[in-house]
């Protein structure tokens, strides 16, 4: 009984959309990083680092895109514009996210921008994954 429930457990987590989710995830992870590290070391003592989150959550947005589109939800016959849409208001959640938890972590508890964020993003990832599976990417449902 106890083997039948871990197996149950072990296969749920590591469905194939869950395992290409969190490969997804961590590309957009390394995709905003290296796009928001490049733009501190440029531009981190001119431009205000709150700016810098913003750009660099577009840019991100923009780039893992496809892959959430044709590989993580597999969606196909739908309107592409309506689908980065959604992905991207759902990216505007995050933002939200990010432009408040990462200066009151960075001003009040000295933590530092990148470690911040980080932790911005641990808490919103099984909430974004919810809302694209639900809404960004819907399952067709058969008739």
């Amino acid at each position: 009984m106890r083997r039948r429930l871990a197996w149950r457990v072990l296969s749920a987590a590591l469905d194939r959309r869950r395992v290409l989710y969190l490969g997804g995830g961590t590309i957009s992870a390394l995709v905003y990083y290296a796009i928001l590290g490049v733009q501190l070391a440029a531009l981190g003592h001119r431009v205000p680092y709150l700016i810098l989150l913003v750009t660099s959550q577009f840019a991100a947005s923009v780039v893992v895109y496809p892959w959430y589109r044709l590989m993580v939800f597999r969606v196909s016959g739908s309107s592409w514009l309506l689908g980065s849409l959604r992905f991207y208001a759902v990216g505007l959640g995050f933002l939200a996210a990010s432009v408040t938890g990462v200066p009151l972590l960075v001003e009040l508890a000295g933590i530092p921008i990148m470690v911040a964020q980080a932790l911005v993003i641990v808490v919103n990832v099984p909430l974004t994954y919810l809302v694209h599976r639900l809404w960004t990417f819907p399952a067709r449902r058969k008739n």
